[in-house]
C-alpha cells in the first residue's frame, strides 16, 4: 500500500513542455533529496519524464540514493547501466513523439490561420460569442464607444471608469480597468483580421466590429500620446528600484508630473485595487542619502575581503586531502571493499567538505562597489558624485547598501513630511 500523502500528482501538466512547472515532479525530486524515497511507482516511465534533461536529473540523484523506477510492465533499477540505457532509448523516443505531435498541433494551427478561422483560446474575445465569430451586439457597442471615446481624447483610464459607473464588467466579469480598455484598442480580432504569431496572417471569417481606418487611426493616436508622454520633464529618480509600498507590496515609481514623487505602481488601478500612497521624492532622497553617507562614514572595508578572494594555504591543503580521500574512496569501492551505499554516503560528506571551503571565495564585492565612498570623506565625495551628475553610481550604491526602503500610510499633519513612515532595510555587508 502507498500512503496518501506518498501520492504525488501533476494533473493535465504536459511533462514534455520545457518550460511547464510541474509541482508534483519538483515535490518528487525534493523527496528524493531528503532521503525518504527509494522506490517509485508510475504508469510507464515516460509519462513521468518525456525530456531527456528529465531523466538526467533523477538520474543524478539516483547516484547519492538507491532508486527503483517502477512500471505497469517492468522496472528499472536507475544504479543498473542497462535499465539506465533503456530508460534513455525510452525517453528519447517520447520526447521524438512529442515532437512530432507538436510539429502536426503547429502546421494544423498554420492551415487554421491561413484558411481565416479564428484562434481557439481559453478566453474569449470581448465583443463576440465563445466561437470567436458571432458579434454579440450588446458587447460590440461599447466596443464601437472604447474606440469613439478614445479619438476625442479620453484616456483608458477614463473611460474604464466611465464604463464602471454604468456598472459594464470585461469579459472575465470583473470591473474595467485601463490596461483591459488598452487591449481592447490593441485587438485585431475587432477589425476582422487574422493574426498568427504576430503577424497578419488574412482576412478572418467573422463580422468586423471596428473597421481598419478606425482602428489604424486609433494606433496612430496611441504611438502619438506615448511619444507625447516620453517627452514631458524627466528626472532620474535616485531611489529607483528600492521604494516599495507598505500596504499591498508594490514597488513605487517615479512620477512623471511636475511634482516629484514615488507613487504605487497600483495608482493606474480602479476600484478596491487602487492604492494611492505616494511620497515627495526630493525629502525621500535626500532622507536616504543621509542614512546612506552616516552608513558610508562608519563604514570600514580596509579588512574587507575582495570578490577575488584566494584560499588560504590552509584550505587548499585541505581540498587535496580530501581529493586524494575521494580517490582512495573510489579504488576501495571498484575493488568492492565497501559497498555502493557506503561509497555514496562517504563521498557527499567529502563532496560538501569540499564545497564549504570554495564557497569561502563567494563574497559581496564591497571593495569595488564602495570605492573612495567609505570614511570620513563620504559626505563630500556624495555631494561631488550628485554635483557631476553620477545618479546611476549613487543608485547602485543605494542598492548595495540597502535591500528597501518601505513606505508606510502618512500619519503626520496634513502639508507635512512624516519620516516615521519610512523604513529603510539593509542588505548584509
Amino acid at each position: 500500500m502507498v500512503a496518501p500523502g506518498a501520492v504525488l500528482v501533476d494533473n493535465n501538466r504536459s511533462a514534455w513542455q520545457r518550460n511547464r512547472h510541474r509541482p508534483g515532479w519538483n515535490a518528487l525530486l525534493e523527496a528524493i533529496r531528503a532521503g525518504g524515497v527509494r522506490h517509485v511507482i508510475v504508469y510507464h516511465p515516460d509519462r513521468l519524464m518525456r525530456q531527456p534533461r528529465d531523466l538526467e536529473e533523477l538520474l543524478t540523484l539516483s547516484e547519492e540514493h538507491d532508486i527503483t523506477l517502477h512500471g505497469q510492465a517492468n522496472r528499472r533499477d536507475l544504479s543498473d547501466p542497462d535499465d539506465r540505457f533503456f530508460l534513455r532509448v525510452e525517453v528519447a523516443h517520447a520526447c521524438r513523439s512529442s515532437d512530432d505531435t507538436s510539429r502536426r498541433l503547429r502546421d494544423a494551427l498554420e492551415d487554421r490561420a491561413r484558411a481565416g478561422r479564428p484562434h481557439s483560446s481559453g478566453q474569449r474575445p470581448y465583443g463576440y460569442a465563445a466561437d470567436a465569430v458571432t458579434v454579440l451586439e450588446l458587447e460590440a457597442v461599447i466596443v464601437r464607444e472604447i474606440y469613439t471615446r478614445y479619438l476625442e481624447g479620453a484616456s483608458p483610464g477614463v473611460i474604464a471608469r466611465e464604463l464602471n459607473d454604468r456598472g459594464e464588467v470585461t469579459v472575465s466579469g470583473v470591473a474595467w480597468q485601463p490596461y483591459a480598455v488598452r487591449a481592447v484598442l490593441a485587438s485585431r480580432h475587432v477589425t476582422g483580421v487574422r493574426v498568427f504569431r504576430g503577424e497578419e496572417a488574412g482576412e478572418g471569417d467573422w463580422p468586423p466590429i471596428i473597421d481598419r481606418g478606425t482602428w489604424a487611426e486609433v494606433q496612430e493616436r496611441r504611438s502619438y500620446r506615448a511619444s507625447a508622454y516620453d517627452r514631458r520633464g524627466w528626472r532620474f529618480y535616485l531611489l529607483r528600484g528600492l521604494v516599495v509600498c507598505k500596504r499591498c507590496g508594490w514597488r513605487m515609481a517615479g512620477s512623471t508630473s511636475k511634482d516629484a514623487c514615488y507613487m504605487c505602481a497600483r495608482h493606474t488601478y480602479l476600484g478596491a485595487e487602487r492604492c494611492h500612497r505616494r511620497i515627495g521624492a526630493a525629502r525621500l532622497e535626500e532622507f536616504v542619502s543621509d542614512a546612506a553617507v552616516e552608513l558610508l562614514t562608519q563604514l570600514d572595508v580596509s579588512g574587507a575581503p575582495r570578490a577575488a578572494t584566494a584560499l588560504s594555504a590552509a584550505d587548499e591543503a585541505a581540498i587535496s586531502a580530501d581529493e586524494v580521500e575521494l580517490a582512495e574512496l573510489k579504488d576501495m569501492w571498484t575493488h568492492r571493499e565497501i559497498s555502493t551505499r557506503e561509497y555514496r554516503q562517504m563521498r557527499k560528506t567529502i563532496e560538501d567538505r569540499i564545497s564549504a571551503l570554495y564557497r569561502k571565495t563567494i563574497v559581496r564585492p564591497t571593495v569595488e562597489v564602495l570605492t573612495g565612498l567609505v570614511g570620513a570623506d563620504a559626505r563630500a565625495v556624495w555631494n561631488q558624485l550628485a554635483d557631476r551628475g553620477e545618479v546611476e553610481r549613487l543608485n547602485a550604491v543605494l542598492r548595495f547598501l540597502f535591500a528597501a526602503v518601505i513606505i508606510d500610510e502618512h500619519r503626520a499633519p496634513r502639508g507635512g513630511f512624516d519620516y516615521s513612515r519610512i523604513d529603510i532595510e539593509p542588505n548584509p555587508l
